[in-house]
């Protein structure tokens, strides 16, 4: 075989191969995000609670970085139910985790000209609140469960 024909061969490999890891990864997203449904949830009250509905009704918060805020309590509620923590320091592990997930968004809503400021730590802070209540955890600590924040 002459070269033309060798590199044409491999280029055309090279494009399947190449084709192939992308639709794997747009498949792993596409699947990440499905187990980050509300209709996951197992929990009656969380499967039909409005999270982030303050922020969600001011315009100063960009609905794509409520979403993301969304989606970060949404996992904190299948991790309660699959991981079934036992103890308050426990669900306190989950609930710092998010926060800290809750945390590295902070740049991007001030790209947005927007703040996780006082109202919005309000309504982040309850819903973590109603979270814990609705896993049985009564003798939860607002302040304890977002401990890690820095909003």
């Amino acid at each position: 075989m002459n070269n033309q024909v060798l590199i044409i061969i491999a280029a055309f490999l090279f494009a399947v191969v190449l084709f192939s890891c992308n639709t794997n990864k747009e498949n792993k997203n596409k699947a990440e995000f499905k187990q980050l449904t509300k209709q996951d949830i197992k929990n009656k009250k969380l499967k039909n609670y409005k999270f982030l509905n303050g922020m969600r009704q001011d315009k100063y918060f960009p609905g794509f970085l409520v979403d993301k805020c969304e989606r970060i309590l949404i996992e904190l509620c299948l991790n309660i139910e699959e991981q079934k923590p036992k103890s308050l320091n426990e669900l306190y592990k989950l609930t710092h985790g998010a926060t800290n997930e809750i945390n590295e968004l902070q740049d991007e809503f001030y790209k947005n000209d927007s703040e996780i400021e006082t109202a919005a730590r309000e309504i982040i802070a309850m819903d973590f609140y109603f979270i814990a209540q609705a896993y049985s955890f009564s003798a939860a600590d607002v302040e304890e469960l977002i401990a890690t924040r820095d909003w």
